[in-house]
């Protein structure tokens, strides 16, 4: 999963560099951490969230075959 949103937001981000992706697995869940830098959050939000809510798309489809539940947190890379 973590590839997934990697390739995404470095694709979307005018700072590729500064993309950092960290997944974390729970008994139940799989927390990944997207950090971008502060000039790209809009970029990965999009107006309304729409972008933030199409990368939690793709990665809820990528992940239909786990049992565990993918949450996708969007912070800026201080």
């Amino acid at each position: 999963m973590k590839e997934v949103v990697e390739v995404i937001a470095k694709a979307l981000v005018d700072n590729p560099g500064e993309v950092v992706v960290t997944q974390e697995e729970t008994d139940s869940d799989i927390n990944i951490e997207l950090k971008v830098a502060q000039g790209d959050m809009g970029k990965v939000i999009g107006k309304q969230g729409r972008i933030a809510k199409a990368i939690r798309s793709v990665v809820k489809a990528a992940s239909s075959k786990e049992t565990k539940r993918v949450n996708v947190d969007i912070v800026t890379n201080e």
